[in-house]
């Protein structure tokens, strides 16, 4: 008759369960995502930055900031801030700019390209401006994104940048 302890039956218990189970159940390799209020949190903490230095380079206009997680951009939480104006007036013959509406075109435009916006490698679809002013950047469980409008595009990507390093800090 075979005889085992309970030691050695729950040994080989164990190491039948490392053979069939995946090793991400263990924590192997495994990304953890952020919980919902963390990444609410950071998205807040990066529209306080984005706003304080569009503020620090006297800008006004609208930024965006969100994070998307995964591999793939398929859904993303955002927080939109208006730093001073949500839209430029028209002026003389001009017909003046939805500043919101050219922050989500060129965030959008960096959800479809994982590019920074305005970054020229392909011609804007319908609905993007192809303007700078927006960052993209990897982090540890998805994608960061950030841009604004209403200064000069290299302002903006300032402004965005800003927004970045916390997310990038935090996500």
């Amino acid at each position: 008759m075979l005889s085992i302890s309970a030691s050695r039956v729950l040994t080989l218990c164990f190491l039948a369960l490392l053979l069939v189970a995946p090793a991400e159940n263990f924590g192997a390799d495994k990304v953890r995502t952020p919980s919902d209020r963390a990444v609410i949190s950071a998205l807040n903490d990066a529209s306080k930055a984005l706003a304080a230095r569009a503020g620090e380079l006297k800008i006004k206009g609208v930024g965006v900031v969100a994070y998307a997680e995964g591999d793939s951009i398929t859904a993303w939480t955002s927080k939109m801030v208006v730093v001073g104006s949500l839209a430029m007036e028209p002026k003389g013959d001009g017909k003046g700019a939805n500043l919101l509406a050219i922050a989500y075109a060129k965030a959008s435009e960096m959800a479809s390209t994982l590019k920074d916006s305005g970054s020229k490698v392909r011609a804007p679809f319908t609905g993007e401006v192809g303007w700078q002013g927006g960052v993209i950047a990897r982090g540890r469980s998805g994608f960061l994104i950030a841009a604004f409008s209403g200064g000069p595009s290299a302002d903006d990507v300032k402004a965005s940048q800003a927004a970045i390093e916390v997310l990038a800090r935090r996500l």
